[in-house]
C-alpha cells in the first residue's frame, strides 16, 4: 500500500489550522476519499514558565491571563491501496501547494525514512 505522512508545523496559528481542516474535510467529502485521507491535530503548550504566565501587566491588552499559546501540528495521514499509486502521488504533491498549507512548514514522511515508525506511532496515539 503506498503510505506516507505529511506533518505540518502550524506554531501557534490556530486559525491557519483551523482552515487547513476544514480544506480536508472538503476534498474528504467531495473526492469520497473516506479513510484514504485522515488528518490528526497535535497539541502542546508554549515554552512560558508559570512565572511569566502570572504577570498580566507583560501581556498585550488582546491576551487573556488565563489564555495560553499552544503549538499545534497537523498530521495527515495518505493511505491508497497499491493500484492508486497515481492518486497517491497527485495528493501528496497536491496537499502542500494548497492556501490553507502556505502558513505552515510541512514534511513528508515516506514509508522507508527512519522517523517514519516515531511518526505512526504518534498518529496512532492522538484522537
Amino acid at each position: 500500500m503506498a503510505h506516507a505522512f505529511i506533518v505540518f508545523d502550524f506554531g501557534t496559528n490556530e486559525d491557519a489550522s483551523q482552515q487547513a481542516r476544514h480544506r480536508v474535510e472538503g476534498w474528504k467529502q467531495g473526492f469520497r476519499l473516506g479513510n484514504k485521507l485522515q488528518m490528526k491535530f497535535e497539541r502542546a503548550a508554549s515554552g512560558k514558565s508559570g512565572a511569566e504566565e502570572a504577570k498580566p501587566e507583560a501581556k498585550s491588552k488582546k491576551e487573556k491571563p488565563d489564555e495560553r499559546a499552544e503549538r499545534v501540528r497537523v498530521l495527515i495521514r495518505l493511505d491508497f491501496s497499491d493500484h492508486e499509486k497515481l492518486s497517491f502521488q497527485r495528493w501528496l504533491e497536491r496537499i502542500p501547494k494548497e492556501e490553507a498549507f502556505k502558513p505552515a512548514s510541512g514534511r513528508v514522511v515516506r514509508q522507508g525514512d527512519a522517523d517514519f515508525p516515531d511518526t505512526q506511532k504518534l498518529f496512532d496515539s492522538l484522537d
